[in-house]
């Protein structure tokens, strides 16, 4: 079996982050359920934001600790699903429809375990940190660590949180009655995943297969947008807003969080990713102008 440097196998260097991981987020979760002890009787909301950045603050010092920003990836998929929980059952009892409760849930539960699955096929332990993070670290020298506490960290779990807000009407109630719009919320939020779980494999397969670091994927749900995996994050969180827009219409924050990550991603991540890939793929000047971002591109006519 082939080793580092250091004289650690890639599996044993694997092993060794993932622990560190497991114990930094059993952590979190000690100093997020703290929070939830510490402030009886407030509203859920509230009480799940300070849970939710005491959360960060602890995966914030195991990032520090081990030099490692990309301890915090996984939680982007991690936190909504104990906050769902939370609002859902750890709250005063409502009259909110068990079915919807239940089709959100399980619908969080899928995204959730699946991002999160594919996030830990991918990283190969505390030796990998994200591109991203590293350029982070490259231009901002000895202040890396509170850029990274309030980019790399800090935003994102407000970004998050945000977008989940309309849950909680959806969760805790009481809302209207099941209907229409909670089948088209589900079929949106079920279609995003979807698109995820097929981008994200065609990804895997063609990384495996490739023979030149150069070439690109432009196959499959790549052909038609660049990021794919980015779409159907997108449209997840739209998802939950047309839940939340079921149990309550006149919840007027509802779309603050779908519309602020859609800006991230449209603003940020894309333009972040479309550069990276330009600087190493020759080919990806011509892919721009054949795929759309996050709507499909018109094809010419003739």
């Amino acid at each position: 079996m082939a080793t580092s440097e250091l004289g650690v196998s890639p599996a044993s260097g694997r092993a060794r982050g993932f622990a560190c991981v497991a114990v930094a987020y059993a952590l979190a979760l000690g100093a997020a359920g703290a929070v939830v002890a510490a402030l009886p009787g407030r509203h859920p909301v509230l009480v799940a934001l300070g849970a939710d950045v005491a959360a960060t603050v602890v995966v914030f010092a195991f990032s520090v600790a081990l030099d490692n920003s990309s301890l915090y990836d996984p939680y982007w998929s991690v936190a909504p699903i104990p906050i769902a929980l939370y609002w859902a059952f750890g709250t005063a009892p409502t009259a909110a429809p068990a079915a919807r409760r239940v089709l959100l849930l399980l619908l969080l539960a899928a995204w959730g375990v699946r991002l999160t699955a594919n996030w830990a096929v991918r990283w190969r332990g505390l030796g990998d940190e994200d591109f991203r993070y590293r350029e982070i670290r490259s231009k901002a020298g000895r202040l890396y660590w509170p850029a990274s506490f309030f980019s790399i960290h800090l935003f994102p779990t407000a970004w998050v949180f945000l977008a989940l807000l309309p849950a909680f009407p959806a969760l805790a109630g009481p809302g209207r009655p099941l209907g229409a719009l909670d089948l088209a919320a589900a079929l949106v939020t079920a279609g995003a995943i979807a698109i995820e779980a097929v981008a994200d494999l065609q990804l895997r397969r063609y990384l495996r297969a490739r023979q030149d670091p150069a070439s690109i994927l432009d196959t499959g749900l790549w052909a038609v947008w660049r990021h794919p995996n980015y779409l159907g994050e997108v449209l997840f969180w739209w998802g939950v807003f047309l839940f939340g827009l079921a149990a309550r219409p006149g919840w007027a924050l509802g779309a603050v969080g779908a519309v602020a990550i859609t800006g991230l991603f449209t603003f940020v991540s894309i333009p972040w990713m479309d550069r990276r890939m330009l600087a190493g793929h020759p080919a990806w000047a011509e892919h721009m102008q054949r795929t759309g971002t996050l709507l499909p591109r018109p094809r010419p006519r003739g």
